[in-house]
């Protein structure tokens, strides 16, 4: 494999990711507590893209649209159901809630969809690409493309639009937010929503060339987790530049040792990140936080 279509690989990779870890930061900024079924409603959103194409043999961006619409309402229902009816108990109880969310996914996905690997469908299509100097996929292009479009429509709503401001107003400071008359409680589910829309655009994205499984759920999670912890608790834009990283380093690792290596290595070098800037390779500036 050429360099060229290495990055390539690697950048889609970490493009699927950063969706996954902004909305990671998403509800965690919005709840003060980690949602642990984020990476199985990424597992949920692959499944979904499956069954679309099935009754609509459509390419996977046609589908999108469809997928964030649902995945939002699925994010509110998450919401209502594992958030606020505990959101005054200690963070443990979030923490148990959204578990057992999770794997209620995992074993609803097994019994619909078995536990078989299965694959979603191509963005565009599937084939190469000549780019004069290189070739490279183009289902991995279009996965570059497409987070990119979805994180700059992200961005421009929480930095450009009233409605953005009012959420990162109620996840910075809930008590000066409600006593400025923002409806946190509705923003909290927006973030939710928001959340559970960028988690079901990423399994879209992976489905087709790295297939979905009922029990991936965890490992999405992780790397969410891991993306944060580089880019800084709490940053959005610094958890997404942290899973771009992650997939480049997958990415070369992989190809030159085994996948079972890489993932070995990526956890060493949590460690070591955690171990010298337990803030993350990039801190969190106050006031940055979605």
């Amino acid at each position: 494999m050429n360099t060229f279509q290495l990055a390539v690989d690697g950048l889609a990779l970490g493009a699927a990711y950063a969706l996954v870890a902004a909305g990671f930061v998403l509800a965690l900024n919005a709840s003060r507590a980690v949602n642990f079924a984020h990476g199985d409603t990424v597992m949920a959103g692959g499944f979904l893209a499956v069954a679309l194409a099935g009754l609509m043999p459509v390419p996977g961006l046609v589908l999108l649209p469809i997928m964030l619409a649902l995945m939002a309402l699925f994010g509110v229902a998450l919401a209502a159901v594992a958030y606020f009816p505990l959101r005054g108990k200690p963070p443990v109880a979030v923490f148990v809630s959204t578990i057992a969310v999770g794997i209620i996914l995992q074993n609803a996905a097994t019994a619909w969809f078995g536990a078989a690997p299965r694959a979603g469908p191509a963005l565009i299509g599937g084939g190469v690409v000549d780019l004069g100097f290189a070739v490279t996929g183009r289902q991995a292009l279009s996965v570059i493309a497409v987070a990119a479009l979805v994180y700059l429509g992200l961005h421009l709503l929480l930095s450009r639009t009233q409605l953005g401001k009012r959420l990162r107003a109620a996840a910075q400071d809930p008590g000066m937010a409600e006593a400025l008359g923002i409806p946190v409680a509705a923003m909290t589910a927006l973030a939710f929503a928001l959340a559970a829309g960028l988690a079901g655009a990423a399994g879209l994205l992976l489905s087709n060339s790295f297939f979905v499984t009922p029990g991936e759920g965890g490992n999405f999670m992780l790397k969410a987790y891991i993306a944060a912890a580089i880019g800084g608790w709490g940053r959005l834009n610094g958890a997404a530049l942290g899973a771009l990283l992650i997939g480049l380093f997958e990415t070369a690792v992989a190809t030159v040792t085994s996948q079972v290596m890489a993932e070995a290595l990526l956890y060493a070098v949590l460690l070591t990140i955690l171990f010298l800037r337990p803030s993350g390779l990039f801190g969190e500036a106050a006031g940055e936080r979605a």
